[in-house]
């Protein structure tokens, strides 16, 4: 989807957790057809035996889709490595425009067959590493002049219905939620807009392949949507005034359809797909 009304990302910084694939790969190449600098953050250097991509390949296609980029082996858990990568970003692009938080831990079991390191896992990554990123970026951003930052993380819905069968994933994404509440209101005066960002319709990525099985796979899911639809609408919030927009649980879909976008067909992740599931921690 193009930029409206002439919105654009273009030499703004984007660090972006958990880039080297899936949904956050897609927001940064997104941005790089703007022209943006794009810091990959996430953990993948050599290739993965089940998982496409690394930090490598995907600075190759942020460059050659317009982007500058900045591949950074980065553990979000590891505090002291996520305030060099924000501090090697600072030297290397002049400063942080944009923070997006993606980088996300996912484990659908429920309480008898979830191992405390597991529960640790869940909640070093999603809560602590959301929080600690949020935390080493915002002197930065204070700085920038529209400075945003973006969660993927769901509505807070309490149905018990999106406890009962995974509660510690669950908790940990409302973790990522409330974080993003809170940081709205505490930086509100700054001008630091925070906002969530969660599909309607379940994504195609190689991490959902993972859990889901063969028939969800990308090529193959028949019930998915890409990646890229989280993609546009993301482009859409971090181009918008963050005086103006924060503190929102936005939902991909319908950011699209502010902007015009109802027709979604292009972003079936196979073609003539018409019957979308839908996300975790969305009501039907």
């Amino acid at each position: 989807m193009a930029s409206q009304d002439g919105n654009t990302l273009q030499d703004k910084t984007l660090f972006i957790t958990g880039a080297s694939r899936g949904i956050g790969k897609a927001i940064a190449l997104r941005a790089a057809r703007d022209g943006a600098n794009i810091v990959i953050a996430a953990k993948t250097v050599e290739p993965h035996p089940k998982l496409p991509g690394t930090i490598y390949t995907a600075a190759e296609e942020i460059e050659a889709a317009g982007g500058r980029a900045l591949p950074l082996a980065v553990d979000i858990r590891d505090e002291a490595a996520v305030r060099a990568a924000v501090a090697e970003t600072v030297a290397r692009f002049g400063g942080i425009d944009v923070l997006v938080n993606n980088a996300s831990a996912i484990s659908l079991t429920g309480t008898l067959a979830t191992p405390m390191k597991r529960f640790d896992l869940l909640f070093a990554v999603n809560v602590r590493g959301t929080f600690l990123c949020a935390q080493a970026a915002i002197p930065h951003l204070r700085r920038a002049a529209n400075p945003h930052i973006l969660t993927l993380a769901p509505p807070l819905n309490l149905h018990p219905r999106w406890f009962g069968g995974h509660v510690a994933y669950t908790i940990s994404k409302y973790g990522m939620s409330m974080c993003t509440l809170g940081l709205s209101e505490e930086f509100r005066g700054d001008g630091i807009a925070a906002n969530a960002l969660w599909p309607r319709t379940v994504i195609a990525t190689a991490a959902l392949a993972m859990i889901g099985g063969p028939g969800m796979r990308p090529e193959n899911c028949q019930v998915c949507r890409t990646p890229e639809l989280v993609a546009d609408a993301a482009h859409v919030i971090l181009t918008r005034p963050s005086r103006t927009c924060t503190g929102n649980f936005f939902i991909a879909e319908d950011v699209l359809a502010e902007e015009g976008v109802t027709d979604l067909a292009d972003y079936a992740s196979t073609p003539g797909g018409a019957q979308f599931a839908t996300d975790l921690f969305v009501d039907d």
